[in-house]
């Protein structure tokens, strides 16, 4: 399955198993902890594409926006106060928030660059996640599943430039994935390469739930046979013990 859906007509498909393989990882968090600031303690906070609600800070007010029922009925333990709506209409007033965060969500968007001048036109500070795609495209895994390159939400995600276009950016940050991540997003099984033969964590990916069936099977089968045979790990078995790994995941702070 392909598609050029909406976010929230996507992830109705996508994200039906999305808590089992996606849970906060301690790094992720408080990385973004640092970025929101004092907004983090005692603030106000809009979270955009705020799907389950992983990192939501716990101290503030926090409001979500996200489309999807499916992921809306997912949460657990986060803000009870939801919006149902997209990031390029956001239903608030300019500088309601004391921040804004958008997490791994910007290249769901139908108009990323809209999406963001919304977010930092109705809060003051803005944490965005977003992944560059210069970087991430060089991952091994898509040399198995290269069709994913085609993928809408591959084409035109947004890498720094784009951020900066549309938000005064301040600061640009790393985020290294640790060895064992506990947030199964896309490249966070860098060193644990048998996890991309699950279905459930396959399903948890959005660069993999919406390849077409036969371009997913024929990856998981390449990688399969590589593993059996000891080839995988004759390119990249040193990733199996490398602590860290730099999937071009990166951390903007903007606005105030």
């Amino acid at each position: 399955m392909a598609t050029d859906a909406a976010p929230g007509q996507v992830y109705e498909t996508i994200g039906t198993t999305y808590t089992s393989t996606r849970q906060e990882e301690p790094v992720v968090a408080a990385a973004i902890a640092a970025a929101l600031g004092p907004a983090a303690v005692a603030g106000t906070v809009v979270n955009v594409g705020a799907g389950t609600g992983s990192y939501e800070p716990t101290g503030p007010v926090v409001v979500a926006v996200e489309p999807s029922p499916t992921m809306v009925a997912q949460r657990r333990g986060r803000t009870s106060r939801v919006v149902r709506a997209v990031a390029e209409a956001l239903p608030f007033g300019d500088a309601t928030f004391d921040a804004g965060m958008a997490l791994l969500t910007v290249h769901h968007w139908g108009d990323p660059a809209a999406g963001l001048r919304e977010l930092g036109r109705v809060s003051r500070r803005q944490v965005v996640l977003f992944f560059e795609p210069l970087r991430t495209h060089d991952f091994w895994a898509l040399a198995y599943f290269p069709e994913a390159l085609d993928l809408p939400t591959e084409r035109r995600a947004p890498g720094e430039e784009v951020l900066r276009s549309a938000l005064d950016v301040r600061d640009v940050r790393p985020v290294l994935v640790p060895l064992e991540c506990r947030d199964g997003f896309g490249v966070a099984f860098y060193g644990r390469p048998e996890a991309y033969l699950d279905p459930a964590v396959q399903a948890g990916m959005s660069w993999l739930a919406l390849l077409p069936d036969d371009a997913r099977r024929r990856g998981t089968e390449r990688l399969r046979a590589d593993l059996a045979s000891g080839a995988w790990d004759r390119r990249h078995g040193h990733l199996r013990t490398q602590p860290t790994y730099d999937g071009g995941y990166r951390l903007a702070i903007a606005g105030a």
